[in-house]
This record gives structure tokens, sequence and C-alpha cells, in this order.
């Protein structure tokens, strides 16, 4: 009986950054062919002072000319120092490693985490992710390196934890249980876009103030049951636990001994915790006093050349926003050496720095990865291409004769689909504000409301696509923890891993704003759906 061989073809796994490279060469080449067939779009921009329309056209550039190539070669430096991913992660990553390497997360992990529930920790993570949009995009940098670190220190697997962490910043983007960023760069083209109907219309920045609290915990709570239910048992372990097999006698004297020593590290660990927490609560009553406005040597952190508190603190030029990541380094810093002297992990400095050497190596291969995703951001932006599919998909709304519901979902999956091109969402409302506020409005949908949609389309798709900068974290981290150094964690397996949150977590976005539209609750105080 003969055997019958089967051929397999071996399959290649192409790791991200020649993804990267290869996509920075396509996008090339794509806008020399768009630019040649003169693909263009015009949209509309609402001039505060005259209040009218103002159309603006945008064209795809060619960077395959004399001028696209000068900006590929001479900007490369620049694209790679402003990239926003690189200068956050590297102040965040310095925190976590001294923290790491005086002992601190290990203990907080081993003597609180460790004994929390599975599914209230993830709710926890994916909650703290979701509202962190308070503060722009800080979440990403923050979250997923501490997430994965915990994780691994707790015995699951830290793949998870940079999924769950990723998934609550990305697909919560924009809700948060107070007002922010997001609401100081969205309202002003809600306002404007609004007196084309109305023009004593009033936007305020609590005006989506009870929809963004609710849905913060709504939100989190289905993304825990996605998380722990679906995601979690696909991964499965991370790593099987060794076993050492050892004589009676020599088990009996070590167990004696490790007795001795974990009493006396014990006691050591909760002195150091002391420390730490002692010195954390001077530090964060130090940050808060640098809030407050009118005292001595007081407001450090506020731009006092804005009017009111709220652009003070979370305005663009404010140092509280601008440096809130530096804020949570110089925590961790401080915290983690006041807890390294309390439990004498600390011996000496060149221990320290070797040890935090050996630990931020692990990490330096994201870098090489970031240099090569900012050229590709910075190549794809110059293009113009995203902002033209945007234009093109904000001009078709003008089209439709929908109303009510089927208005308000249709809006909602162009703007998803807009955002995965164009993830900024200032830009994406700049454009897409003058069509939509006009038509909801004119449905008997308050503006406020139309603002929700915004946001609501830009978390739908936020997390499923490589032009978002804070992608390269997330791709960065699962294969710097990816065991199989041979076959590395692709884009596509990368986005594989989160389509159930993103498909399900989508379905939940749309039943929840059609819920609330349909239910008439208020969305902010003395803010409802309809006008």
């Amino acid at each position: 009986m003969t055997e019958k061989r089967k051929l397999k073809l071996k399959k290649f796994y192409f790791h991200p950054i020649t993804v990267f490279l290869c996509l920075i060469i396509l996008t090339m080449i794509a806008s020399g062919i768009l630019s040649a067939l003169e693909m263009q779009a015009t949209y509309n921009v609402v001039n505060p002072n005259t209040n009218e329309l103002e159309p603006t056209l945008v064209a795809v550039e060619n960077l395959l000319s004399f001028d696209g190539m000068k900006f590929i070669i001479g900007n490369a430096t620049t694209n790679f120092i402003s990239f926003a991913p690189l200068g956050t992660l590297l102040l965040a990553l310095i925190g976590i490693t001294i923290a790491e390497a005086t002992g601190l997360i290990e203990t907080l992990t081993k003597r609180y985490f460790s004994k929390m529930p599975k599914g209230i920790f993830t709710f926890l993570i994916i909650f703290i992710a979701t509202i962190s949009s308070l503060i722009n995009e800080v979440g990403y940098a923050i979250l997923i390196p501490l997430a994965a670190l915990i994780y691994f220190m707790n015995g699951r697997n830290p793949l998870l934890g940079i999924i769950t962490a990723f998934c609550g910043v990305a697909f919560g983007y924009g809700v948060t249980i107070f007002v922010g960023s997001m609401e100081i760069s969205l309202m002003d083209y809600t306002k404007t876009a609004s007196w084309l109907i109305d023009e004593g219309m009033h936007i305020s920045l609590t005006s989506n103030l009870f929809f963004i609290i609710a849905t913060s915990i709504l939100i989190s709570i289905i993304g825990t049951i996605i998380i722990e239910n679906i995601i979690a048992p696909k991964l499965g372990k991370y790593k099987k636990e060794e076993e050492f097999a050892k004589t009676e006698q020599y088990r009996v004297i070590d167990l004696e001994e490790e007795e001795q020593k974990k009493i006396e590290k014990e006691k050591y660990e909760k002195r150091g915790l002391r420390f730490a927490l002692i010195t954390c609560i001077i530090v964060l009553l130090f940050f808060i006093y640098m809030l407050i406005p009118g005292l001595p040597y007081s407001g450090m952190l506020l731009d006092m050349t804005e009017k009111t508190y709220l652009n003070q603190l979370f305005g663009d030029t404010s140092y509280f926003q601008s440096g809130f990541t530096y804020l949570v380094t110089l925590l961790l810093v401080i915290t983690g050496l006041a807890y390294g002297f309390g439990a004498k992990t600390i011996k000496n400095d060149k221990e320290l720095i070797e040890e935090i050497g050996k630990k931020f190596s692990k990490t330096t291969y994201i870098f090489v990865l970031i240099f090569v995703v900012s050229q590709f951001i910075a190549v794809f932006k110059e293009t113009n291409i995203d902002i033209v599919i945007t234009a093109w998909l904000a001009n078709a709304l003008e089209y439709l004769e929908f109303s009510g519901i089927p208005l308000i979902v249709v809006t909602l999956i162009i703007i998803a689909i807009a955002n995965l091109f164009l993830t900024n969402p200032a830009t994406k409302w700049m454009i897409f504000a003058p069509i939509v506020v006009p038509m909801f409005m004119q449905a008997n949908i308050s503006p406020q409301f139309a603002q929700i949609v915004m946001r609501v389309g830009t978390s739908m798709t936020n997390g499923y696509t490589p032009v978002l900068a804070s992608f390269v974290i997330y791709i960065g981290y699962l294969n710097i923890y990816n065991l199989n150094k041979t076959r590395p964690i692709t884009i596509r397996k990368s986005l594989r891993m989160i389509t159930p949150y993103f498909l399900i977590i989508s379905a939940a976005w749309i039943l929840i704003v059609v819920g609330w539209y349909i239910t008439g609750l208020p969305i902010g105080p003395g803010v409802y759906p309809t006008l």
C-alpha cells in the first residue's frame, strides 16, 4: 500500500518591519498613480468669523516626484524624532523599568493584583484604558507595557494583557468620566457647524458628559466579557511551569532556609510599600497643587493664557496635557526608588543602573519598528490620500435622504470607515461637521448628539487600522513577548487576535447610540438627543 505524500507549501511570516517598509513603497507608488489620475476632493470648512462655508480643495500629492523624494529623504530624522509614540513610550518605559527594577511592581502584583479575581482585574485595566483618552493617547504608552508586565508576573499570558490594554484605549477612545481633550478639540467645530442652522445654538464642554460617563462603564463591562470568555481561551497559557527534582533531605533544609528568607523579605517588602505609599501621596499632592490657580507658586501646569479652567487644563498648549506622561514617569521613578530604599532592594547606584539597563535592553527592538512606522505614517499623510477619502465619504452623506435611526447608523458607519484612513478626530470632524451637524439638526437631532456619533464612529475602528500611530506600540509589544521568534506576530495576526473585540464592540456601540436616541435620555446637563 503506497503512502500519498502531501506537498506542503512553506509559509512565509513577514516581520512587521518588512510589511511597513513595503507599505511605504506601495503608498509612494499609489500616490504617483492617483496623482496622475488627478484624484482630488473638495470639502467645506465653516469660517467662524463670517459663519459661511469656505470650500477647500485637496489633491493627492505625488511622492515619486522630485519634491516628494526630497520630502522623504530630508524629513526622515524629523519624522522619527517628532513621532508622538516615540517620546511618550520612552518616558513611560523609564518609569516602568525603574519601578520594576526596584521590585515595586512585583510586590504590588504579588500582594494585591494576584489576589483579585481575573474578571475584576480585567475590568479595571479596560476601564482605566478607556478613560485614559482624557489626556489624548498616553494610555497606549503607559498601559500596554505595564499590563504586559503585570500579567506576566501574575502568571497570565502577557499577550492578553497587551490586547486588553490596547483594546480598552483604542475601542473606547473618547469616552471618559470627565470632559477632556476630546471636548476641547471637537466643540468648536460642532458649534460653528450648528450656527449654519441656528446662530443662537449653545454648545458646552459638558454637552456629552452623561453619555461618556455611562458608556465608559458599559463598554468596560462588555470588553471584560469579550476578553475573558472569547480572547483569553484562544491565547491559552504563556509557558509551562518548570518541575524540579530534589532529594527529600535537600528539600527540608531548603524549605527551612526559604521560610526564614521569606519572613525577612516580607518584613522589608512591607517597609518598602510604606515608604512608597507615603512618597506617592506627597508627590500626588504636589502635582495637585500645581493644578490649582491663584495660590503662591501654584498653577505651574496650567496654560494661564486661556480663559476657562478646562482650557487651561486640557488645551493644546496646556503643560498638564503635554507633560502628563512625564508626570507619571516621575511618580513611578520616585515611588520606585522609595520602595527600593525601604525594602533594601537597592544596594548601590551602580547595581540599580545595571539592572535598569538589562531590563530596558529587552525593548530596544521596538524603537527600530517605531522608526519605520514613523516614516510610513509621515509618507501616508503627505500624500493627502487620507484627507481625500474622508472628504469623499463626508460629501457622500449629502446625497442620502435618511432621517432618524437610519441617518444615525449610516453616519456612524461612514465615519468609522473614514477613521481607517484618518484617525485624527479633530481633522476628521472639521471635514464632517459642516455636513453632519446641519443634516442632523434638520432631522430634529441635536448637534451635541451628532458629536457623540462622531466620537463613537472613531472608537469603532480606532484599533483596527495600522494607520493609527500608536498601533506600533501594540504590535511591537506583541513581538517583544512572542516566544516563537522564528514566527513573528504579523499585522494580519495582530488584527485577527482582536477581531472578536472589534466586531462585538462595534455592534455594541451602534446599539448603545440607537438605544440612547430611542429612549431620549439626556446626554449632558439639559441636553438631549433631539432638539
